[in-house]
């Protein structure tokens, strides 16, 4: 993800606002956490609307270090506005930033939002294609991993599709439910890697099967089981667990997953700017990370130290099926638009 370094350099030269020349050098742990005691509390601002991660992350923050957390989730657009009114007004609420890594972008390079994180131990633990992501105003903490979803009442062990390809097998015409790659959302996600890496044939021929849309995740997966529909695309690997019990399958197709990136950053003016810094960092902890994994989603950390249960280990290390981009979203959104209509 590139950064505009414009705005980048006005961030680093304006960051002794929230951080004291010695919070900005590196810091040791000992001293970091002393200082986030002593702030005793720190706002996170998630977009990941996410109670099975957010609140666990939170209670073991707060048992480890005995800093409170307050959590504020909401969708991105609304929290970047509620960010930029705040440091308009000057009233300032949030510390932590968690959000999809396209819109805190948007919001380093047109609202000058966040400032730098400092030296985060944690970083040394990233993985070198999250590493490469990374920068002093945010870091990549986890990625969403989509699949496909079958239901196992209608569709054999030896007929299921083993590749994004096999959803263009013509005996899954008018039987394929696809969240809406004209809108944002795993529909999006899928739409944009699988043109990168198939082409647009693919999706010339995926919109010949004819399939029927849709904007609700959970939904999708119980009309799935209830017979509606055959096969779902993409399937959230993080909603295997909601459907537990009921006659599906979940997929990890041959050529890896399609996936999104979440990342963490500190905002401008942070009122916690140690209990920031600390919270931010336990994102790449084993306690963190191994909360994701066991909700099906992706970890960027190397030697995980968490035992995975068996539900979800089939999900945990995927292979992404392409790099991530995020710089033609507008594009391929009017692209999509006009090939499924």
């Amino acid at each position: 993800m590139t950064i505009n370094r414009r705005v980048a350099g006005k961030l680093l030269a304006g960051s002794t606002l929230a951080f004291t020349a010695g919070a900005a050098r590196a810091q040791s742990s000992d001293d970091l956490i002393a200082a986030a005691k002593r702030e005793g509390k720190v706002v996170v601002y998630s977009a990941y609307v996410s109670p099975v991660t957010n609140e666990p992350i939170a209670k073991a923050f707060e048992k480890k270090y005995g800093v409170s957390v307050e959590t504020f989730m909401a969708r991105g657009p609304e929290l970047r506005e509620r960010i930029r009114v705040e440091q308009m007004t000057g009233h300032l609420l949030g510390d932590v930033q968690h959000n999809a890594i396209t819109t805190t972008t948007i919001g380093i390079n047109q609202d000058g939002n966040v400032q730098p994180h400092g030296n985060l131990s944690g970083v040394a633990r990233l993985k070198p294609e999250f590493a490469a992501r990374s920068d002093d105003l945010q870091i990549p903490i986890f990625t969403i991993n989509y699949g496909i979803l079958v239901n196992a009442n209608l569709v054999k062990p030896e007929d299921e599709p083993k590749s994004w390809n096999d959803l263009l097998n013509p005996k899954w015409k008018g039987r394929i439910l696809l969240d809406d790659p004209r809108a944002t959302g795993g529909g999006r996600v899928m739409f944009h890697m699988t043109m990168d890496r198939f082409g647009r044939a693919f999706h010339d021929a995926l919109a010949r099967q004819e399939p029927v849309f849709s904007r609700d995740y959970g939904e999708a997966g119980r009309r799935l089981a209830r017979g509606e529909f055959a096969l779902y695309a993409p399937l959230l690997f993080s909603q295997v667990g909601t459907l537990k019990g009921l006659p599906i399958r979940a997929i990890v197709p041959a050529e890896g997953v399609v996936y999104g990136s979440y990342s963490v950053s500190i905002l401008k003016g942070a009122a916690h700017p140690n209990a920031a810094r600390l919270f931010a960092d336990f994102y790449f902890s084993d306690e963190a990370q191994g909360i994701y994994a066991n909700t099906g989603h992706g970890v960027v950390i190397r030697e995980l130290k968490a035992a995975i249960t068996p539900d979800m280990k089939p999900f945990a290390g995927v292979t992404p099926m392409i790099a991530e981009d995020s710089t033609r979203i507008e594009q391929y959104l009017a692209l999509a638009r006009e090939i499924y209509k």
